[in-house]
């Protein structure tokens, strides 16, 4: 498979929460999670909680990463 035709799917569960509204996380990534009133809230938020945690392990990664090493940014294609 041709590298540019690859694609990362992530799998988003949401539940209703028993005080209404929805909790909701990656099946893969079962750590990052969030809520919201509607599922489409919910959702958002969830990509919210994506994003500051990979942003949180990028300046992690930068603070150890030996000064030789190549840095290449992958951009997930959308389904």
């Amino acid at each position: 498979m041709n590298l540019d035709q690859r694609k990362l799917k992530l799998t988003a569960v949401f539940e209703p929460a028993p005080e209404g509204g929805f909790t909701c996380h990656f099946e893969e990534l079962p750590e990052i999670f969030s809520e919201g009133e509607t599922v489409d809230e919910a959702r958002a938020n969830l990509w919210d909680a994506l994003e500051q945690v990979m942003a949180y392990h990028r300046e992690e990664a930068h603070k150890s990463t030996s000064p030789g090493a190549v840095r290449e940014e992958l951009q997930l294609a959308a389904s």
